[in-house]
């Protein structure tokens, strides 16, 4: 398939109710393990990806890496890939449009950009999140992609779970209706673990809503339920991973 056909297949998997499933690879050893499993379509995690360099989240990964890592998932699956660009690897949205391109470039169909100030847990202003966002789509159409963006709101994942209320997701609704408009494909809300607000953000949103699913919240049955269209596994398979590797030398090596 092509790339256009890819991106398209990609966008037609997000129904409400019915939600793809990404289970988060780092490379493309991980992501042939998962496309293995009868996986749809395949996602990164900036999390893993950056940690399986050798490096922190939050864009500390060279973005010349993360392209070239790029590159070696898509060639090593037949299926529509999905990348986490983060803020999107600019300062400015003429810096996040070339950014973007590249990505593009480097055959995915997708890509994740968060609203969160590069290195603090301040979102940016709605405004400026929107230029930002219009740059990845103005990208996409320059290179003839239909790029899906999920456009990311880190409103939750920055308070505490106790404080996510109604209001919350009001705020929420109001950055999705922008992210729309901005040319956003779907709206991605992590640290939303309650079950009532994510139904009353699904059912509002003018975007599909994507959830992380994180230990200790209702399984994919119930998100499916309450209007998910789309649950990703971010930075857990990485991190159990891990903890696997840990445990098994440290039973080798004495630890």
């Amino acid at each position: 398939m092509t790339q256009q056909e890819l991106a398209q297949q990609f966008k037609e998997f997000h129904v409400s109710g019915s939600p793809i499933i990404l289970y988060n690879i780092w490379d493309a050893g991980s992501a042939q393990a998962v496309a293995s499993c009868g996986a749809k379509a395949i996602a990164s995690g900036s999390h893993g990806v950056a940690n399986a360099f050798g490096y922190e989240d939050g864009e500390k990964l060279p973005l010349e890496d993360a392209l070239a890592n790029a590159v070696r998932i898509v060639g090593s699956v037949e299926l529509p890939v999905t990348m986490d660009i983060e803020t999107g690897y600019g300062a400015t949205p003429e810096d996040v449009y070339n950014a973007a391109s590249r990505v593009i470039a480097t055959g995915v169909v997708g890509v994740n950009v968060e609203d969160q100030k590069l290195g603090t847990t301040e979102l940016r202003e709605l405004d400026e999140q929107v230029e930002r966002l219009k740059a990845v789509r103005r990208a996409a159409d320059d290179a003839n992609i239909p790029l899906f963006i999920n456009a990311r709101t880190d409103l939750f994942k920055n308070a505490e779970e106790a404080d996510h209320n109604e209001a919350m997701v009001e705020a929420a609704l109001t950055r999705a209706q922008a992210f729309a408009d901005a040319g956003a494909d779907g709206f991605f809300v992590p640290g939303l673990r309650n079950p009532m607000l994510i139904k009353k953000l699904c059912d509002a949103s003018p975007l599909p809503v994507n959830i992380i699913s994180l230990p200790g919240m209702v399984g994919n049955v119930e998100l499916a339920q309450a209007g998910v269209a789309r649950i990703s596994y971010g930075p857990v398979p990485y991190l159990q991973m891990i903890d696997w590797l840990k445990e098994k030398a440290g039973s080798v090596l004495g630890q």
